[in-house]
């Protein structure tokens, strides 16, 4: 196990314990969280050496293109509505007349990817699970490393920089492949929504240890700052606090799923969603940030 002491983002100790979490996808083993008291930061820590185990579990839906479960066909089907909001949103003030490149960190199944290249998009991904032999003519990676591009208009982490362990590496990393006017996209759950504050230890987005941190508004910002980049704004991913919630429910429920407690996840990610309209503390921000 590796015990992480100082906060990756502003160099404090990390000492405050303030959940304990279960793996509720692969082992059933129980990780911790602590803060950093001050810039927020939520870190699992100690954390295993062998990630990758952690991954291999046929619940881990995000690597999957099979729907096994009710809760799987949920995430199948916002996974398509997401997509086609997710382009409208890199689509955003293109200079038009001239091909643009996108890089997908974390890309998954290459859904997002296949689509932005379906409306003339040049695309590139990474994604540490792929294997090569199965699509060789994509241009999908193992690591940064390999990405022969130099620079990308636009450069995207949809739920990807909370598992990612050298979180201030590949953000520089990313500045430094960033084009002259490009973005970034980097969307990462909210601990301070009130879906997690209603299932505190249950909540789903967690997902411990596969997600090493836990972001606040707050986190995010300093982040970004800390290491010479700009908040253009955030957006809120309003659907994520309904599929939260139902994993949540179904974790909280020793793994089973009702009609009872599916009502009660709606109610709950319908409150999270309401109350945001005010603290705009949604289950989950796209931060759109610029050099």
């Amino acid at each position: 196990m590796i015990e992480i002491h100082n906060c990756p983002i502003c160099g404090s100790l990390i000492k405050n314990v303030v959940l304990q979490c279960k793996d509720y996808t692969a082992t059933l083993e129980e990780f911790k969280l602590k803060q950093c008291n001050n810039c927020s930061l939520v870190i699992t820590t100690p954390r295993p050496v062998d990630l990758d185990k952690y991954y291999r579990s046929e619940e881990y839906i995000s690597h999957s293109t099979k729907a096994k479960s009710f809760t799987d066909r949920l995430y199948m089907l916002a996974r398509k509505f997401t997509i086609t909001s997710k382009f409208g949103l890199i689509e955003r003030n293109i200079q038009i007349g001239r091909t643009h490149s996108l890089l997908d960190i974390g890309c998954g199944t290459g859904e997002f990817l296949k689509y932005c290249q379906q409306k003339g998009w040049d695309t590139t991904g990474v994604e540490p699970t792929f294997e090569s032999e199965s699509r060789p003519n994509e241009k999908i990676y193992k690591s940064l490393t390999d990405v022969r591009d130099k620079t990308f208009d636009r450069i995207t982490l949809w739920h990807v920089l909370e598992h990612i362990p050298d979180i201030i590496h590949t953000i520089q990393w990313i500045k430094n492949s960033l084009a002259e006017n490009g973005t970034i996209y980097i969307a990462v759950p909210n601990y301070n929504s009130h879906d997690s504050k209603y299932y505190k230890k249950y909540w789903a987005a967690y997902d411990v240890p596969r997600h090493l941190w836990h972001f606040s508004q707050q986190a995010m910002a300093e982040l970004i700052s800390n290491n010479g980049l700009r908040l253009v704004e955030s957006i809120p991913m309003k659907l994520d606090s309904y599929y939260v919630s139902l994993l949540s429910e179904k974790y909280k429920n020793n793994n089973t799923t009702s009609v009872i407690s599916m009502m009660k996840a709606f109610l709950v990610g319908f409150q999270s969603n309401l109350n945001s309209k005010k603290n705009s503390e949604y289950s989950s921000l796209i931060y759109v940030i610029k050099k």
